[in-house]
């Protein structure tokens, strides 16, 4: 499957779902790099924006996700993968999610998970 790469300047959006519960566990964004790792290896890898390098989604954590499945979108310019999420958490932050705030009406952040994993002892920075 070619994917059009070209439409977002070389990176396209990737939701990752958990592939038994349907929740959305986050938002990351690939290269052609990514992809092709990710077919190869059959986990995800995306591209860090910020750090501007190959991320492998669990790499430092252990949290990896094991795709299952994968969808591409009618214009092949957004991918979702459909996935197992190694650890239970798939956010940085320790969530299961990385939609772990909800905006209230009145405007509040609400957060609405429990944390799985304290970070600080993951990524020891």
């Amino acid at each position: 499957m070619e994917l059009d790469f070209e439409k977002g300047g070389g990176l396209l959006p990737a939701i990752a779902q958990d592939w038994k519960t349907g929740k959305v566990l986050m938002l990351a964004y690939i290269n052609e790099e990514a992809w092709n790792k990710t077919i190869e290896t059959g986990e995800a890898h995306y591209w860090s924006r910020s750090r501007k390098e190959l991320w492998h989604k669990g790499g430092t954590s252990g949290n990896v996700q094991k795709i299952k499945e994968i969808y591409v979108d009618c214009d092949r310019d957004t991918v979702l993968f459909k996935v197992e999420q190694v650890g239970g958490a798939a956010c940085h932050e320790g969530y299961e999610s990385c939609f772990f705030r909800m905006i209230e009406r009145n405007g509040n952040i609400k957060i609405t998970d429990k944390k799985i994993f304290d970070p600080e002892r993951v990524y020891r920075k």
